[in-house]
């Protein structure tokens, strides 16, 4: 993997991360465009370079980090469910990842969904637009959704926010607010799994990881403050409209018998 093809999967890592347009389908369409080959070290990267990700989160909502201690612990509750899930079934998640008609059906569904979901919401919100422990639970609920590749992280966590009264400024926030342990979690037990398997990073694979890292974070930063903006005055249509887009690209591309696949 070159400093060039590092660059642009930390773009899109950056971008689609925290959009609710699936990271997963961006990082397969930008590697068959760059002809990345698939190997341990690259699928090992795409993931390790979401710690820039959660940077950019600690960062833009570094306050939020000194409230009271059920802070954490609702983000705890947020977390346990996907954490679970994901414990028992690593492999068979594993599997989809590389099911690219998967993927595709994913991104036009939540599509369609979006389509209608300004609509669907539209109950007093809550007051207070706090999160109760059993909100985080249902929200952490929804994440578990989002292990199928395609749906995309935010983009379930978001709704799940939504159900529970919350604006969609306050949703997408608690969203980002939830990466930080998930995404930290993910990418822990991918370099684990790395390391076990025997593998180890020379100079260049970590100047490689430090460089996504370094350009995940500041794509990351921009990337939030962005979408809250255009969340709150705009809402999910636009979303909605492109991921049924991209879907219909990779099936298209997959019908065509280019190679596709997350790398």
């Amino acid at each position: 993997m070159s400093y060039f093809d590092a660059i642009i999967l930390a773009i899109v890592e950056g971008l689609t991360e925290f959009l609710p347009i699936s990271s997963t389908g961006h990082m397969i369409i930008a590697s068959a465009v760059l002809g990345i080959e698939s190997n341990s070290f690259t699928k090992t990267f795409t993931v390790a370079i979401q710690l820039g990700a959660i940077v950019s989160v600690v960062v833009l909502y570094w306050k939020r980090f000194f409230q009271t201690f059920d802070f954490y612990l609702k983000l705890l509750v947020a977390f346990i469910p996907a954490m679970i899930v994901g414990f028992l079934f690593n492999d068979q998640i594993d599997a989809l990842l590389e099911n690219v008609v998967v993927v595709a059906a994913s991104l036009i569904a939540g599509g369609v969904i979006f389509l209608f979901i300004d609509n669907l919401f539209r109950q007093p919100e809550n007051p207070n637009q706090s999160v109760s422990f059993r909100s985080a639970f249902i929200i952490g609920m929804f994440q578990v959704v989002a292990m199928i590749p395609g749906v995309s992280r935010s983009a379930a966590t978001i709704i799940g926010g939504l159900s529970q009264r919350l604006n969609k400024k306050h949703a997408a926030e608690f969203s980002f607010l939830l990466a930080v342990p998930t995404m930290l979690a993910a990418t822990g037990y991918k370099l684990l799994k790395y390391y076990l398997a025997g593998n180890t990073f020379g100079q260049e694979q970590i100047a490689t990881l430090a460089v996504g890292n370094i350009v995940a974070f500041v794509v990351g930063l921009v990337a939030i403050k962005s979408f809250i903006s255009f969340l709150t005055n705009y809402g999910f249509k636009a979303f909605g409209y492109y991921r049924i887009a991209i879907g219909t690209i990779i099936l298209i591309l997959y019908w065509m018998g280019i190679d596709l696949q997350l790398v």
